[in-house]
């Protein structure tokens, strides 16, 4: 082997500043897991290899906050999860978001999203876009002809859901996709809840698919991230250009744990989706129950379209809506105390969530109802543990709650 870098530090004759960097040498072997590398910049030898990076004609890094190791490792796997040519991971899920929009969007473009998207999107979509320029209308993404007619002769973007956050409606991606090339018009699809799994958007018409990594991906509730991937390598540069400019780029570490979690993807969700199934039919049946939303149940609006779309992948996420009001609601969170209540989604273990308190409170007591979301409304996030301990602890939570509604539980809500 050649000499170490303690050989080589000995043989410096600059080595008695401790603070000069070490090289660092070629080893006959290499780790067996991707390593971590926080370095925040890359030395070259000259101006000129700087130039080549830069311009893309040699492979390497300069600055972390335009690209790193760990995001490009973790990059190339979930582009190879979606079938994409080129991603960009982000500090969040969010972020994302932010950097397709802020990448590809200029000042009169006009926006339609999904009407039943994940709270924090509304928001960014109806208060932040229009203070900076952009117009956005708002459609239910359940319906093609209705995403139609929302579109302006300056409609440059559609943003939906493969499904949606926290209501699980399908969208009709297939419709919207046929509109989008028609009017040639960018598709932007979040295919967070369903993951390329259950369903990759590039092979039914998206052009741009995001993620909140943090979720289903990384799968252990200790990352935050987010993917913005396409085939299209001008819109790839735009949005990774986006993401460096405006500081959305993401750290190593997270970046390695999220490469770690990647993993067990596969076998967390297959496991996970089974639980769900089994959970969703459990709670249908139980008394104090006003409905369960979840795809894979022969009632759900979209069960026919999820059914040809996902080949039976129906997914890790099911609501349920509770008789009775707030009370019941904090009944039901105290008595299922081994279920973690947390704003979150996609951890290894089953998770409850409460939209008015958490992803939707910001939007007006109207604008919820319209959603179809109620104070007794619960998104639940299956885990991959024994499934017969979820549905007995929260079997016996809604029965907690069901007797605290009393004799005004049909009018509560």
């Amino acid at each position: 082997m050649g000499e170490s870098w303690l050989e080589k530090m000995q043989d410096d004759r600059d080595h008695r500043s401790i603070v000069r960097r070490a090289p660092v040498t070629n080893s006959a072997t290499q780790p067996l897991v991707t390593p971590v590398w926080p370095a925040t910049a890359w030395t070259a030898e000259s101006p000129d290899a700087l130039d080549a990076v830069y311009e893309g004609r040699a492979p390497g890094y300069t600055y972390a906050r335009e690209g790193h190791p760990n995001a490009a490792v973790l990059a190339s796997k979930i582009d190879w999860l979606e079938g994409a040519e080129a991603g960009t991971i982000t500090g969040s899920g969010m972020a994302a978001l932010s950097a397709v929009l802020l990448g590809l969007l200029c000042e009169g473009d006009h926006v339609v999203g999904g009407a039943h998207l994940y709270g924090r999107s509304l928001r960014l979509l109806r208060q932040e876009l229009p203070r900076m320029g952009f117009a956005v209308s708002l459609s239910d993404a359940a319906d093609a002809d209705a995403i139609a007619l929302a579109l302006r002769p300056e409609t440059r973007m559609i943003v939906v859901e493969t499904v949606t956050n926290p209501m699980l409606q399908v969208a009709d991606i297939e419709g919207i996709a046929a509109l989008a090339r028609r009017e040639e018009v960018l598709l932007v699809v979040d295919n967070t809840f369903t993951t390329p799994r259950a369903f990759r958007p590039f092979d039914h018409g998206a052009d741009i698919v995001i993620h909140s990594v943090t979720k289903l991906l990384a799968g252990h509730s200790d990352v935050t991230l987010g993917y913005a991937g396409t085939r299209d390598p001008d819109t790839a540069q735009a949005i990774a250009e986006a993401a460096a400019s405006w500081g959305l780029t993401p750290a190593p570490w997270e970046c390695w744990l999220a490469e770690r979690g990647l993993h067990s993807f596969a076998l967390r969700y297959d496991r996970a989706q089974e639980n769900a199934a089994e959970l969703a039919a459990h709670l249908a049946g139980l008394p104090g129950i006003r409905r369960v939303i979840y795809p894979g149940l022969p009632g759900h609006p979209q069960h026919a379209r999820a059914a040809r779309l996902f080949a039976g992948n129906f997914g890790t996420m099911l609501g349920f809506e509770l008789e009775g009001g707030r009370e019941a609601a904090n009944t039901l969170v105290r008595a299922a105390r081994h279920i973690p209540f947390a704003p979150t989604l996609g951890d290894v273990a089953t998770t409850l969530s409460h939209p008015l308190s958490s992803s939707h409170r910001a939007l007006r007591p109207t604008e919820q109802r319209m959603l179809g979301l109620s104070e007794g409304f619960f998104r639940v996030s299956v885990g991959i543990e024994d499934i017969d301990l979820v549905k007995d602890e929260l079997e016996a939570a809604v029965a907690a709650a069901f007797a605290q509604a009393g004799p005004s539980r049909e009018a509560a809500g």
